[in-house]
């Protein structure tokens, strides 16, 4: 069933958002053409709001969506969930369907949904799902592990550098800092930083404030990498 807290914010307002969905290979990134797009509400899946296809750059058209009014991700007190949450199911010839559910779309704002399809490899393979958890903003998460402002950092024998140099990757550790069994990704830097802005931060705040978050996002990772990794 759709959220009713949802539901009931979008019935008093009419504002809606808007969304484009990219389908690419995994194999090289190549564009998938004429692949089908379905979007329905995650809450209620079984009843489509939209089939789209793919363009020969693996785009959708730009469609509208409806969206819970724009004041509610702008009061920091709001209890609403202020962003509507998509399903998106995309089959083409030749690759696996991929389903991805919860994605996220804000009134008044544009929402880029990638999705990387894998080519069908002796047979017929499962639809593959990708999960959007809530926003960190909205969602119920444990707090951060509590951490030392300043660190003892070993002599090394290592070489300052007089500037700051940005890595092209990032490790993210997925678990805790102490699971050694937790796996290490290998996430390309720019990629890294758009995707922790795109979970702490709405896109309908002022631009001002998402420019200051965005450096603060920059400057931890840096901070993090140069001292600790």
């Amino acid at each position: 069933m759709p959220n009713p807290q949802l539901v009931a914010a979008q019935g008093t307002n009419s504002s809606s958002g808007s969304i484009k969905i990219n389908v690419v290979s995994s194999v090289e990134l190549i564009p998938v053409v004429n692949a089908t797009v379905t979007i329905s509400y995650t809450g209620d899946p079984d009843s489509p709001l939209m089939e789209l296809t793919t363009d020969s750059s693996g785009q959708t058209p730009t469609v509208e969506l409806p969206a819970p009014p724009v004041e509610l991700s702008l009061e920091p007190e709001n209890l609403e969930q202020p962003y509507s949450e998509f399903n998106i199911e995309v089959t083409a010839e030749g690759y696996d369907p991929v389903l991805v559910s919860g994605s996220e779309v804000l009134a008044g704002e544009l929402s880029l949904q990638p999705v990387r399809m894998n080519p069908t490899v002796g047979g017929e393979q499962p639809e593959r799902d990708v999960i959007i958890p809530d926003h960190t903003l909205f969602g119920d998460y444990p707090p951060k592990i509590p951490e030392d402002e300043i660190k003892p950092i070993a002599e090394t024998g290592e070489i300052v550098l007089s500037r700051v140099v940005i890595p092209e990757y990032i490790i993210v550790h997925d678990g805790a800092p102490n699971d050694s069994t937790a796996t290490n990704y290998w996430v390309k830097y720019r990629d890294y930083i758009k995707n922790v802005a795109s979970c702490e931060i709405y896109a309908t705040w002022p631009e001002a404030t998402i420019y200051a978050n965005v450096l603060a996002i920059m400057s931890f990772t840096l901070n993090r990498v140069f001292t600790e990794w």
